[in-house]
Parts: structure tokens; C-alpha cells; sequence
């Protein structure tokens, strides 16, 4: 027998969040009112009838995550959080798109309260939810990997996304992991009104989608609301859908919803206009007819959202209360793992953490990286992370622990358990991205993820999104240069160094020896307002003797004096990153032989750098010394701030080739000898 309960109210409620949506798209003179006006059941049955929430607690642990995967119909989501007393008023819906406002066009996770991610880009989000799913999963396995039965950590994520999102390359990748994954966590409803801003997607997009699902492991249901000429918004036939999804707890589901844009609009149901454009004040008139409500901008029954309100904080009272008596329980059995999620919860690193530290000698910085993984994994039992299927390559693995897959995945190579920490996400880096962002944005646990620099193009759009949600994803992207060698031109990164630092908010961190990958690690880890990039060598580069040099430490302030010139204040300042840095050293001392005091600038992060006080990099870059030569690999743009007017750039402004790597530095011009001639040029 159905527990499903549809009253007068919710059925009011719903129409409600149809004419809020029109008159505020309408306000503001542009938007996306189609999907919001065709989808406000399904929005309402999630947040009313099947998601566990907390009004007065955006942050519970214990709450189930919703994720706008077509971003643009964020009024959709905004008109449920302010019907469910989640953070938004009247007044935030009326200011729509403007300046200032709660409501953003697009969902925006840190700026709006109850909103899990920020969306747009389509198909982002589905990434985003499959690394919740998996990050829920990991979390259960973490903190309470003896329950039996439901954890408190456990929780469910439910997704909405149009025909556009499933178009998208990003979804798709997602989707063929998590069906891999078997994520039983993960429910995505499709809507499918056959329109993009184009019109029919029959012009376009004519797959079968279920089928497609069904062959990457998902579950698969229809829920159709279209008869010929007949329109049925049978809101209990979707409510049984999820719980069918629910119930299968070895495979993510689908339902694909079919719908009309726009329903129930008297004259524009249907039609692409109404995607991306105010609907007009005549259609809105005869939808409020249609509706019974008075025709006047944002006139409501505003007793029928209280009760709507009330409604949802006595729900999620009862669930809140279920739920913390259990936690109680589960702090009171598990004192240490309390103890890990109030560190994390705190994002605080363990006070007496010990850190590798490497002897004069040479190593890639790659190498070096996965040896601080091996080094910290049992100290920050939080962190978790894998490759794009380039483990071996990336020294992403973190030695002797197991891989996070189901049973039936496993393999004698990797093996592993649903809860494990080692992750594998297969040739699809932009998922990857997107993925990290979704279990970093779950915070309580850390994840990392690794592939090839010059693949950061692939992924470029989640570093930019993890940038905008200040997100804590750690970036690996190791090969950095023509260090690569003879795969050529294809895999050697030349403008990739001044595209990612073109990202507000992404760190780009360039170390140059074994140690001051010790250093960026632990920078990055300590950091927890913005993604990091790791960009890391292929081939072995010397690790410096600290003695003689300048601490690595100083890394975490973007740019240090490496070695000071001798006996006098520097003529010439060489700026080098990575593996060019000991360039710079063996120029400094055929300079300093010849009489030139030559000042090594250590810079591993111009982002970190640019924090730093006007003392600080006064002192690091001294004005009056004009004569600077930046040394890197890689396109020259963006290094005339540091080397000023009086300066050069030794740089890389064209595509390598396929040829042994110490030939291509030699032939390209990255010489001590070169240097030299560059700098006593500008003296």
C-alpha cells in the first residue's frame, strides 16, 4: 500500500512556485522559466515528500544532497527554498539575477544557502553528484566501517538534468563510472521535453537514452507525463519511481521524466522560447487564470507557505531527531573516528604530522610527490585519491591501500573494498575533475586526483569551478614540460603553465626539487579556501642541499631567495620554476665567477606570491635591481610583472618536438650559457 500523500496544499504549493518563477523571470526581463514552470512538482516532491532535510541546518551531516544539473533553471530551486523556509524570502526572489542578490542566474554553492554546488556548465553537475555518491560511500567506510545496516553516514543524492546535460561529454564519462561504482546512492531524473535552445532535439540529440544507461549499469525507469495530446502529471507515479530507486541499492538509477516545456503555459507550452527567455506579461496573465491566482506580481497565499513551511520543519524535526540520537550513539562506540571527524569538520591538519625529508641527490618531482603520499597516508587517514588511469605514471597511489570498489570489481592487482581509498577513474579526466569537486564538496574527506599536464585541458573546466567554489581539490599534473621528451609536441605542455594561472583562485605550484614537493603538499593540504595544481617533472631533476640553499619551506609564500648573491647586493635576479631552477644555479655561478653577485628567486607559485605583504616581495624582488631573467618552459605570458621593464623572459613560445629531453632543453634555448648571455645583456 502507497504511503504517498498529495493534498490540496501541495498541489497549491506547486502551482505557487509556477507563477513565482514566471513573475520573476519577468522582473528582471530575462532568465529560464520553461523548466521551472514544467518541473515545479518534480522539485517539490524531492525537498517535500523524499528528501531527509533540516530547515534550521543547511550543514547536517545526516541531510540527503540535491543537485540542479541544469543550472540555468535555477529559479526552480530558489522557488522551493523560499516555500520551504530554506534561506530565501520573498524579497530574494523578486531580485533575481541582480546584483547583490541570493539569487544568482545560476546556482551558486557558498553564496546561496541549501545550494550543494554551483552549476551551469551542463552536465557539471552530474559529475558533481557522482562524487558524492562515491564520497558518502567512502565516508561510511571511514568513520563507521562496522556498521550493520544504515549508517548515520549514510545519504542519498538526487539529481535533475535536461536533455542538454546528458548531451554533455562530462555526463556521460560521470555516468559510465558510476555505473561502474555501482553507486545505489545516486538517483538522477531526466527530464526530457525534447528542447534545447535550438528547438527539438531530434535535430541533434536522438540516442535512446535509457538504453544507453542501462549499458553503463544503471537502473532504469520511465515515468511518462505526455499522452499524444494529453498531459497527466501523475506526481505518485514519479514519487514510486524513486522509491523503486531507492530500493536497488547495487546499481545508480535514472527516471526519465517526459515533459512539456513550460506546462501548463496556455499558448507557449512546448515551445523553445520559453527556455531562455521571459515568457511576457500577456502568458502570465493566462496562466494565472488558469490557475486561480490574482493577476498582480507576486501575489500569493503567503498563509499557504507557512503551512507549506511548517510541513517541512516537522519532517525534518523528526528525521533531525532520529538521526541525532544515533550519532550520539555512534560518537559514544567510535571515540577515535570522532575524534578524525572533528578534525576534519575543524579542516586541521594532525599538530604532530612528520613529513619526509629528502638527501641531496636527484629525483623527479613526480617520484617525490608519491613518496610523500606514502609518507602521510596513515596520518591523514582523510585524504583519498587515484589517476585518470595513469597511477603509475602520476605516483598517485598511495602505497599498500586498497582501492575503493565494489567486490566484483576488484582485482588481483588492485585490490579493494566499497569503502576503500585508492581510486580509479579511468581515460575520463574531465569526469575526474568534476568528481573530486563533488567529494570535496561533501567535506569529510580530502581528495586528489592525477593525470598528465597536458590534460589539464580536459579537466579545465572543474579546475575553474572548484576555483569558484573555493573548493579544496588537490590537482596532480605531472610531465611539465619538454621534460617529456619523445612523445612530442602532443603531450608536452607549453601554454598550459600561464592558462591555469590565468584561473582566479587555482594555485599553481612549479616545485623545483624533492623537497619543496614536501613543501607544496603540505601548503596545499594546509590551505583550505581554493584548489591547488600540482605541476610535477617526468624526469629526474637534482634535490639541492638545504644547507646551502634557502630553506624549502619557503615555498609556502610562492617565491624565496634560494641563494643570495655573493658579497654584495645582486646585479643580475634569475626567477626560475621546476626543473629550469637548476638552470638558474648553474648560470649563478659562472655569473658569480665572473665577477656578476647574482641573486637564485626560488618561484614555485605566482598566486601564493601575490599574497604575500609589499614588504615581503620587495624583498624577494628589490625594485631597484632592474635585471631580472625568469626561467621557465613554457609560454612567456605573465612573467613581465616580476621581470618589470628592465627585464627578460627565457621562455618557451612555441610547440616542442619528439626528441630526447635534454636535447629539446639544449636546442630550445634553456642553457646556463644562454642565461648567461641574457643577463649580462640587461646589465
Amino acid at each position: 500500500m502507497s504511503d504517498f500523500e498529495w493534498t490540496d496544499d501541495d498541489q497549491r504549493a506547486v502551482d505557487t512556485a509556477r507563477v513565482l518563477s514566471a513573475d520573476a523571470v519577468q522582473k528582471v526581463g530575462n532568465g529560464h522559466p520553461g523548466s521551472a514552470i514544467s518541473l515545479a512538482a518534480v522539485a517539490y516532491l524531492l525537498y517535500h515528500k523524499v528528501m531527509r532535510l533540516d530547515p534550521a541546518d543547511e550543514h547536517w551531516l545526516g541531510r540527503d544532497r540535491f543537485v540542479l544539473s541544469s543550472g540555468h533553471a535555477s529559479v526552480l530551486q530558489y522557488c522551493q527554498l523560499y516555500l520551504g523556509g530554506l534561506g530565501l524570502e520573498m524579497d530574494d526572489l523578486k531580485a533575481l539575477r541582480t546584483w547583490g542578490s541570493k539569487t544568482p542566474g545560476h546556482p551558486e554553492y557558498g553564496h546561496t544557502r541549501f545550494v550543494e554546488c554551483t552549476t551551469g556548465p551542463l552536465g557539471a553537475g552530474v559529475s558533481n553528484a557522482v562524487g558524492m555518491a562515491m564520497a558518502a560511500r567512502r565516508q561510511r567506510g571511514l568513520y563507521d566501517p562496522d556498521a550493520v545496516g544504515e549508517s548515520v553516514f549514510d545519504h542519498d543524492v538526487y539529481v535533475i538534468a535536461g536533455d542538454g546535460c546528458l548531451q554533455e561529454g562530462v555526463a556521460a564519462e560521470a555516468a559510465s563510472l558510476a555505473g561502474t561504482q555501482r553507486l545505489g546512492n545516486l538517483t538522477l531524473i531526466y527530464d526530457d521535453n525534447n528542447i534545447t535552445i535550438e528547438g527539438d532535439t531530434k535535430i541533434a540529440f536522438t540516442e535512446d537514452v535509457l538504453a544507453r544507461f542501462a549499458a553503463l549499469g544503471w537502473h532504469t525507469q520511465q515515468v511518462s507525463w505526455r499522452h499524444g495530446s494529453d498531459y497527466d502529471e501523475d506526481v505518485e507515479a514519479l514519487y514510486q519511481a524513486i522509491e523503486a530507486a531507492k530500493a536497488v541499492t547495487d546499481q545508480p538509477s535514472i527516471i526519465k521524466l517526459d515533459t512539456v516545456i513550460a506546462w501548463p503555459l496556455p499558448t507557449m507550452a512546448g515551445s523553445e522560447k520559453t527556455h531562455g527567455n521571459a515568457i511576457g506579461t500577456a502568458e502570465i496573465s493566462r496562466l494565472k487564470a488558469l490557475l486561480g491566482f490574482k493577476d498582480e506580481p507576486f501575489a500569493i497565499d503567503e498563509a499557504l507557505v507557512g503551512r507549506v513551511r511548517d510541513g517541512l520543519a516537522a519532517r525534518g524535526a523528526v528525521a533531525r531527531q532520529e538521526w541525532d540520537a544515533r550519532f550520539a550513539t555512534w560518537r559514544e562506540d567510535n571515540p577515535d573516528q570522532a575524534g578524525l571527524l572533528d578534525r576534519v569538520l575543524a579542516k586541521r591538519l594532525p599538530d604532530d604530522m612528520v613529513w619526509p625529508v629528502f638527501p641531496e641527490g636527484a629525483m623527479s618531482t613526480r617520484q617525490a610527490s608519491g613518496e610523500v603520499l606514502n609518507a602521510i597516508a596513515e596520518q591523514l587517514p582523510e585524504l583519498w585519491g587515484g589517476s585518470a588511469d595513469l597511477s603509475g605514471s602520476n605516483n598517485t597511489t598511495m602505497a599498500g591501500q586498497p582501492s575503493f570498489l565494489p567486490g566484483d570489481r576488484v582485482t588481483d592487482e588492485w585490490p579493494g573494498d566499497p569503502g576503500g581509498r585508492t581510486l580509479h577513474f579511468g581515460v575520463r579526466e574531465h569526469a575526474m575533475g568534476g568528481v573530486l569537486n563533488g567529494i570535496n564538496l561533501e567535506g569529510l574527506t580530502r581528495a586528489y586526483g592525477g593525470t598528465f599536464f597536458v590534460f589539464s585541458d580536459y579537466m579545465r573546466p572543474p579546475a575553474r569551478l572548484a576555483a569558484l567554489m573555493k573548493l579544496s581539490t588537490i590537482f596532480v599534473w605531472t610531465h611539465d614540460s619538454i621534460g617529456v621528451g619523445e612523445d612530442g609536441p602532443t603531450h608536452q605542455p607549453v601554454e598550459q603553465l600561464a592558462a591555469c594561472r590565468a584561473i582566479p583562485g587555482l594555485s599553481v605550484v612549479r616545485p623545483m626539487d624533492a623537497n619543496e614537493t614536501v613543501a607544496a603538499w603540505r601548503e596545499a593540504l594546509r590551505r583550505t579556501d581554493g584548489p591547488t595544481a600540482l605541476v610535477l617533472t617526468r624526469q629526474n631533476v637534482p634535490t639541492v642541499a638545504r644547507d646551502v640553499y634557502g630553506p624549502a619551506d619557503g615555498l609556502a609564500k610562492g617565491a624565496y631567495v634560494l641563494k643570495e648573491a655573493a658579497g654584495a647586493a645582486p646585479a643580475v635576479i634569475l626567477i626560475a620554476t621546476g626543473s629550469e631552477v637548476q638552470i638558474a644555479l648553474d648560470a649563478a655561478t659562472a655569473l658569480e665567477a665572473d665577477g656578476t653577485p647574482t641573486r637564485i628567486v626560488s618561484m614555485p607559485c605566482q598566486e601564493w606570491f601575490d599574497e604575500q605583504p609589499a614588504d615581503y616581495r620587495d624583498s624577494v624582488l628589490p625594485p631597484e635591481v632592474k635585471a631580472r631573467v625568469s626561467i621557465e618552459a613554457g609560454v612567456a605570458m605573465g612573467w613581465a610583472k616580476y621581470v618589470g621593464d628592465g627585464g627578460a623572459s627565457l621562455s618557451l613560445d612555441h610547440f616542442g618536438a619528439s626528441a630526447a629531453a635534454p636535447l629539446l632543453f639544449k636546442e630550445y634555448g634553456f642553457t646556463a650559457e644562454h642565461v648567461i648571455e641574457m643577463a649580462r645583456g640587461l646589465i
